[in-house]
């Protein structure tokens, strides 16, 4: 009988790690008990808290064993074997007595899920805690005299992109991964996933180790990123005995261990603003997922909702663990530091939610003969209807929850189309009970051996890692430190050669690589002599070697902890236990070695810590190019394999540039990092072949880089890579529109109601001149009437302006000196957090006249829109569409384009036929505070003359004293009139004179 039950849900906090470190990051988390407090950064918001199963500190308050092991220095930090006995212990206690179970991570990356749910070195997470747990009670229970057999299965997927990916048989690769089905007895399974048999923890470590090994690899060799994957590791636990009436029982259980993909938001990870987001699932099974917990948390509350399992790959896998049959749990990894404070509260939120979910467990206990009876009676059903042609368009075990259509509002062909998958799921339906009817009359030993003859198996971890403590090798770097070290090649003595397989020769090299740029003779390791050095291949002249960031010229000897790049993205370290010495010296992590690339290739960023460290700017500039660059070099790559007349180049604009000042919306505690940087790593994309050049965002170019990768894997596969420009993520559409040049046009004569008449500089994101656009500021009342000089001069706008109403109008006349490679061009501005403002379009010119104006008001200035008309500026951007240039003579492929045009040497081709000198902003700056100051100078020198008029007319009429009143008329009327009118009364005041008082 089925029993209802909450999901159990723990929160634990990570140590600061290096980068948190580096930005001097301040503490923001607390725990207490079971409640986790999260606290503002900022101070404006009162700490959220929020209360689960269990808050796990594990921040500080730790000492390292001499194993490496992190043990609880004070009674309050939560080692290892604390989360595992609460939670591990828990899944290990239900898995006994025949429930499913599911334990998922979730967080953003780098929040410490993969720690506790995988661990590393001496602190083994959860799944290795568990499976050796689980072998030791089955050692216990047998040696106890136990009469049940017991068996344990395992298996490894991960869905990448929507697609599953069996872990431990990539030989089985198909295109669009292993499809998921749904079985009214199974439930939603990837048919197909390799599934073995294992005997030992020893077995299982050796399988984990398999998986996550064919992991890298293909992240690897497909430049996929592992951050945005899920994998899922399966164990299968059947106890079989005799029951009361003497027939042979299973009493199984399912644990699913799930390491969920990071919960980055979507405009961090590119999938915002961008025609082709829809293009890229990497985030859909993420967002599907926060869709279904949502549902179930309304139906907990009563509500009848429709929970959307089938929207993702995930969630269909996951429909048991949150939905059905399982005790779950939900561990949500969180960073400590101020600078993630939205990604921890919108994490928080989610565990939150998630804790209100319910599911319906029972035990998985039946004799096996009823169990292979009712396999029997649902493929005699559906053979059935197969044969009677009957096909449902919806199976009976589909829930209310499940899609639905209207197939009376369905056209012929969708119902045909429908009628077909039905057919199909039907079939696999069918051959998964026999599959299953099979495997339930096998017996173990069958299994056993089934396993072993399956495929190979990677040698014991053990002695694998023995060897290497006395062996020259090689070990990959990997931006996840998870599958850092995971692909060693050990070099005994001899010629390594290093290389892609070669289809026409049949060769295969010693150390085989695939992916962008390797070539079949790449390079080779030479052991000899106790040495081992590295040497270019003469067949493969171009191929791309760099030791320590620097190119490969020469054969060269390999030191300790050299890091070597071959091709575009594997990257390794060198390791000589001999040199070494027993010694542990600390290797580079991939962003280090990634930055020292960088930095031989001319971007320096910073200073090195040894001379006291990077700015803060600067930090998050130099983990922008870490992230970039690869991208850059890997999809350049791409685009000349599938010759895309495509040429990326990474481009840092000062935030100026993009018109962002910094502090108009948010305190800056508050804001992202991204927008705490004076600078942006965007990337200028370049169709070689038409000179069009279009500036991406780095969100946006790294979204693409997810779709190029798939274009990349078809075309590696033999399949057309024509795509209609709707999906290609090489092409902008013909009417994009891109950004010629932009100014900064600074309103402090508006501050002071001095009207500005100025031809300005239009610059490009390199600060190089394209043109002039003449502008005019002029202050106004606020209907519009145009105020002159002698009306509006405002002497001190702190004083004169707090509280007043102000307006005036921008002037946009006309463009001067354009490229002509534009069409359909327009000015768009905004000013201060108003609603942008847009000039008409002009189709064809070079020259052309806006002739626009708009008039700005504001109400009664405040303490900020004073210092923004003090201090402040409108950010005002020309765009265009671009006209295709037409290429005359032989028709090029990319390389020979970018080689024709030196853009290999760095050669920049793109450059419009227009002066260039490049523009300072602070000199524009400072012209129009020089032309504010002149005004205002005009204006006070006005004044002085109006009082020595006052002067002069009272000494005429013997006056000695002149009222107040005159002279506050003669300083502060805007009038001209009334001001003269004052001084002609100077003479007929009879309290004026001699002895007169005023």
């Amino acid at each position: 009988m089925a029993e209802e039950e909450s999901v159990k849900v723990a929160v634990r906090v990570r140590p600061f790690n290096k980068r948190e470190k580096a930005r001097n990051s301040t503490l923001i988390v607390e725990m207490k008990g079971a409640t986790t407090v999260l606290n503002d950064p900022s101070g404006e918001n009162d700490p959220k808290r929020f209360t689960f199963d269990y808050s796990y500190w594990s921040h500080d308050s730790f000492k390292e064993e001499a194993s490496g092991y992190l043990a609880p220095a004070k009674p309050h930090y939560a080692d290892q074997n604390m989360v595992f006995k609460d939670v591990g212990m828990g899944v290990l206690a239900n898995a006994w007595e025949g429930y499913n179970c599911s334990l998922f991570a979730y967080g953003q990356t780098g929040s410490g899920k993969s720690w506790s749910i995988v661990g590393y070195g001496p602190n083994k997470g959860i799944v290795p805690l568990f499976c050796d747990k689980l072998f030791v009670q089955i050692g216990e229970k047998t040696a106890g005299g136990e009469t049940a057999s017991f068996e344990v299965e395992f298996s490894m997927l991960e869905i990448y992109n929507e697609q599953v990916r069996d872990l431990l048989n990539p030989a089985s690769k198909r295109k669009g991964g292993l499809k998921v089905r749904q079985h009214p007895k199974l439930g939603f399974y990837a048919d197909g996933l390799k599934t073995v048999a294992v005997s030992s923890y020893q077995d299982i470590e050796n399988r984990m180790e398999e998986g996550t090994k064919n992991r890298t690899v293909a992240a690897t060799n497909m430049n996929a990123t592992s951050s945005r994957a899920h994998t899922i590791v399966g164990i299968k636990f059947t106890q079989k005995y005799q029951n009361a009436a003497g027939e042979e029982t299973a009493k199984s259980s399912v644990i699913n261990l799930v390491d969920l993909a990071g919960s980055e938001r979507a405009e961090s990870t590119g999938a915002t603003g961008d025609r082709l987001k829809e293009g890229a699932a990497i985030n859909q099974s993420l967002s599907s997922l926060g869709n279904v917990i949502s549902a179930l948390v309304d139906k907990a509350n009563g509500k009848k909702v429709r929970v959307p399992y089938r929207d993702s790959t995930l969630t269909k896998l996951l429909k048991n663990a949150l939905g059905g049959n399982s005790k779950t749990i939900m561990i949500a990894a969180i960073s400590p530091a101020d600078i993630n404070y939205d990604e921890t509260l919108s994490t928080l939120r989610y565990a939150d939610r998630a804790k209100q979910i319910k599911t319906k467990v029972a035990v998985n206990e039946d004799p096996t003969e009823k169990l292979i009876r009712e396999l029997q009676e649902e493929n005699e059903k559906l053979k059935k209807l197969l044969e009677s042609g009957g096909i449902p368009t919806k199976l009976d075990d589909d829930s209310d929850d499940e899609d639905e259509e209207d197939v009376k509002s369905l056209s012929k062909d969708e119902r045909e189309r429908i009628r077909k998958e039905m057919e199909e799921e039907m079939q696999a339906r069918i051959l998964a009970s026999q599959q299953e009817m099979e495997e339930m009359k096998k017996t173990w030993e069958e299994k056993m051996k089934q396993s072993h003859e399956s495929g190979p198996v990677v040698p014991d971890a053990g002695a694998a890692r023995k060897e290497k403590e006395t062996t020259p090798h090689l070990y990959n770097l990997n931006v996840d430190p998870q599958l850092t070290g995971m692909i060693v090649h050990l070099l005994k003595p001899g010629e390594h050669l290093v290389g892609s397989s070669n289809e026409e020769s049949g060769e295969t090299p010693c150390i085989l690589l695939k992916g962008l740029n390797i070539q079949p003779h790449h390079a080779a390791l030479i052991v000899e002599g106790g040495k081992v050095y590295l040497d270019r291949c003469q067949t493969s002249p171009d191929a791309k070697i760099m030791v320590n960031g620097q190119p490969l010229t020469e054969k060269e000897e390999l030191d300790h902890n050299d890091r070597i790049l071959f091709g575009a993205n594997h990257l390794y370290i060198f390791a000589d236990p001999k040199q070494a010495g027993g010694k542990k010296s600390p290797a580079m992590t991939y962003e280090e070695a990634q930055a020292e690339i960088n930095q031989n290739s001319g971007f320096v960023v910073g200073k090195p810590d040894s001379l006291g460290g990077s700015s803060l700017d600067e930090l998050i500039l130099q983990d922008d190019l870490v992230e970039v660059l690869p991208a850059i070099e890997q999809a350049n790559t791409m685009s000349e394999e599938m010759d895309k007349k495509v040429k990326f180049e990474v481009a840092i604009i000062p935030a100026k540039k993009m018109g962002i000042v910094g502090s108009e919306t948010e305190p800056p505690q508050r804001r992202p990092p991204e927008v705490l940087s004076t600078n942006r790593v965007m990337v200028k994309m370049r169709n070689v072949e038409l000179g069009l050049e279009y500036l991406w965002t780095k969100a946006k170019f790294m979204n693409r880089k997810y779709l190029m990768d798939e274009m990349y894997e078809s075309f590696s596969d033999g399949e057309d890579i024509n795509w209609p420009d709707e999906r290609d993520p090489f092409t902008e559409p013909p009417d994009h529109e891109e950004m010629i040049g932009a100014l900064h046009i600074y309103l402090e004569s508006i501050a002071y109601k001095i009207e500005a008449k100025e031809q300005l500089d239009l610059t490009n994101i390199k600060g190089i001149e394209v043109g002039k656009l003449n502008v005019e500021l002029w202050p106004c009342t606020q209907t519009g009437k145009v105020l002159r000089d002698e009306d509006a001069f405002v002497d001190d706008p702190e004083t004169d302006l707090k509280g007043q109403p102000i307006a005036f109008k921008v002037k946009i006349l006309n463009a001067r000196g354009l490229p002509d490679r534009f069409v359909d061009i327009y000015c768009k501005f905004k000013v201060y957090t108003m609603e942008p403002y847009q000039t008409q379009v002009i189709k064809k010119a070079i020259n052309p006249d806006f002739k626009f104006e708009q008039l700005i008001s504001f109400n009664a200035v405040d303490k900020l829109e004073l210092d923004y008309l003090l201090n402040g500026s409108i950010f005002v951007q020309l765009f265009g569409k671009q006209v295709p240039k037409k290429r005359e003579g032989k028709k090029l492929n990319t390389k020979q384009i970018m080689k024709k045009e030196g853009m290999l040497k760095g050669k920049d081709i793109g450059a419009e036929n227009v002066p260039k000198h490049t523009v300072d902003e602070g000199k524009v700056g400072y012209q129009f505070q020089v032309l504010t100051l002149k005004k205002r100078l005009e204006r006070l020198e006005k004044k002085m003359a109006q009082m020595n008029r006052v002067v002069d007319v009272a000494e005429k009429s013997s006056k000695m004293r002149v009222k107040t009143d005159t002279i506050k008329t003669v300083l502060r009327a805007k009038n001209p009139d009334a001001i003269e009118k004052a001084i002609k009364t100077i003479p007929k005041d009879k309290g004026a004179g001699d002895n007169g008082k005023n």
